[in-house]
């Protein structure tokens, strides 16, 4: 059987990237799946593809949030499985981000991770449920030429294990996964990643040989919200293809 027949998730930032990546893997592996976004034609794109149900809502609001959850749940018959993955970053040094624009990103990557576990939290415990959230290993080791986003991705660090302590006794789980690069597609050679030549946080082939990719992602996270890793809880998984195993120090610029 599927991995995930009879689980119902809901995905946070679903109409591309990870996020989609997401969505599809979980309609592939037979769970009932919702996912959230503001994008409405990148929604409509993936609901077509996979079937799940598009939910538009922003992250930053409270009532989006509390409709989106009531949506799903209505839609889904409950919910097994919340994955938190809508984000958005800003390339500066700290020095030079400004205090509004670190409470945007804030809110966002924390506030928004906040507002969809709490409002997920009683659905998951009828249903001993479990939250993933999507932080990156920056947010494990800062990097200075994305200082904004490295300080939210560790605060969604810090959330995620403070639900799986919180949600213990309840029967949630809740683990985070730090993506390192990752391309589109399948292709995840330097060759293939060509069109970031022009990214200025500078890109570092990992000792793996290859960048990451959404589908080594999507598959992390499914294992994580399946039957097979019951007692995975509070942890927090670098998927950086050894990366983050050993220091390297970049010049700056």
């Amino acid at each position: 059987m599927p991995r995930l027949a009879g689980k119902a998730a809901l995905v946070t930032g679903g109409t591309s990237g990870l996020g989609a990546e997401t969505v599809r893997r979980f309609a592939a592996e037979g769970a009932a799946v919702a996912f959230a976004g503001r994008d409405a034609g990148r929604g409509a794109a993936v609901e077509r593809e996979t079937g799940a149900g598009f939910l538009a809502a922003d992250v930053r609001s409270d009532a989006d949030t509390a409709r989106t959850v009531a949506a799903a749940v209505e839609r889904l018959g409950g919910l097994d499985v919340l994955v938190c993955n809508a984000g958005t970053g800003l390339v500066l040094p700290l020095a030079e981000t400004a205090p509004d624009e670190l409470n945007r990103i804030l809110d966002v990557n924390v506030t928004g991770c906040l507002r969809y576990a709490r409002a997920c939290f009683p659905h998951l415990e009828e249903r001993r449920g479990s939250m993933i959230h999507i932080a990156s290993d920056a947010g494990i080791r800062a990097v200075h030429e994305i200082a904004a986003y490295s300080v939210t991705k560790a605060g969604v660090i810090a959330v995620s294990e403070l639900f799986g302590a919180e949600g213990a006794p309840y029967g949630i789980r809740s683990n985070a996964v730090c993506p390192g690069d990752i391309v589109p597609g399948v292709q995840a050679t330097p060759a293939g990643h060509e069109e970031h030549a022009e990214d200025p946080v500078g890109w570092v082939l990992p000792p793996s040989g290859r960048f990451g990719t959404g589908e080594d992602v999507a598959g992390l996270v499914t294992w994580l919200v399946s039957d097979e890793s019951a007692h995975m809880t509070g942890a927090t998984l670098r998927i950086d293809g050894g990366t983050g195993a050993a220091m390297r120090v970049l010049t700056r610029r």
